[in-house]
């Protein structure tokens, strides 16, 4: 019977109830008289001549062995499934890939994880607590004031893994199939920049190591506060050494510049990292990648100009958001 199509056994069944010979159509089918003489007796049994219910293939796992790799997995969600055959108590002859049917059937998948920041219980308190401060906040009377500034390092050739290259058995280590790559990526360039609602600063190229001198002299001073002459605005910047330096904290006390109190591990609450992400973005879509970290600040630069000024008064309008959600969290990632 298996040898016969759906199709092909209502065509012999037709036949049959024709008057034709069951070995004419065995002959026309190329099997054997017993499955066409089969045939007609279950449609005169059953009245159809599809395939009767089988029991399958006997399952490999109890239902305690579903459960213990249910709950292994759910305890920790990192761990392989070679592991969980290892660890599977009493004698079983189970493969990796039948492990991985358990943890389908209960709705987990391997997934690429998403990258945070360690968080310590103070660190969660701080943002939980932050949160609540700017919960009441809004984008039309105070975060429209605020001036989101970071660094930024990106690389001249980055690589995460997921490229991948079409070949042959054997061909692993063939000239067109290697991904030459320089060390670290080539190297690349650190920039800092500042949105804001109404506007964006210029992109600023930092070189070498950043200190709170430098960061006074090439960045703050130049660059940042020509954008906070207006008595209403905030001036964001995260925990970083230089930002939080005596030396720092006493030149924005000088000039009167309002500072947002932001708390440590937080990038997810501040609204320029995506933009970051978009500018990478941006420079990797182009048709000539840099050749060098000149290049490379070029293009930065360029792109930097280049994106639309609603994109980054859309991604500001998001705070209120972000505060609801990290509360909402405890305090752990959020979404952001």
């Amino acid at each position: 019977m298996a040898r016969l199509s759906r199709e092909d056994r209502q065509i012999a069944l037709g036949r049959l109830q024709a008057g034709q010979s069951e070995s004419a159509i065995a002959r026309h089918f190329h099997v054997s008289q017993s499955t066409i003489s089969r045939l007609w007796v279950r449609f005169q049994a059953t009245g159809s001549v599809a395939d009767l219910p089988r029991a399958g293939r006997p399952r490999a796992t109890t239902a305690a062995h579903d459960r213990f790799i249910r709950l292994r997995h759910l305890r920790n969600r990192f761990l392989s499934a070679s592991s969980s055959v290892q660890a599977l108590p009493g004698p079983h002859r189970l493969s990796d890939q039948t492990v991985r049917n358990r943890l389908h059937e209960a709705g987990l998948r391997a997934r690429r994880p998403h990258r945070g920041a360690v968080l310590t219980r103070r660190h969660r308190q701080n943002r939980v607590q932050w949160g609540n401060q700017h919960l009441r906040w809004t984008v039309r009377n105070h975060w429209r004031h605020v001036w989101f500034s970071d660094e930024s390092y990106f690389l001249l050739q980055r690589h995460d893994g997921r490229r991948r290259v079409y070949r042959r058995v054997n061909e692993r280590y063939a000239p067109n199939c290697v991904d030459e790559a320089p060390v670290h990526g080539g190297g690349g360039v650190m920039v800092w920049g500042a949105i804001n609602t109404a506007g964006r600063s210029t992109l600023v190229h930092v070189q070498g190591r950043i200190t709170a001198q430098r960061y006074v002299e090439e960045i703050l001073r130049p660059h940042a506060l020509p954008l906070l002459a207006d008595q209403d605005a905030i001036f964001q910047q995260d925990n970083a050494r230089p930002h939080t330096a005596r030396l720092t904290i006493q030149f924005l006390t000088d000039h009167h510049v309002q500072v947002l109190p932001w708390p440590s591990m937080s990038p997810d609450m501040n609204p320029i990292e995506h933009l970051w992400d978009e500018l990478d973005r941006r420079v990797r879509r182009r048709e000539e990648a840099p050749a060098n970290h000149r290049d490379l600040l070029q293009a930065l630069q360029e792109e930097w100009d280049t994106i639309p000024q609603q994109d980054i008064r859309h991604l500001i309008q998001s705070m209120p958001r972000r505060c609801r959600a990290v509360v909402a969290a405890q305090g752990s990632h959020t979404p952001y």
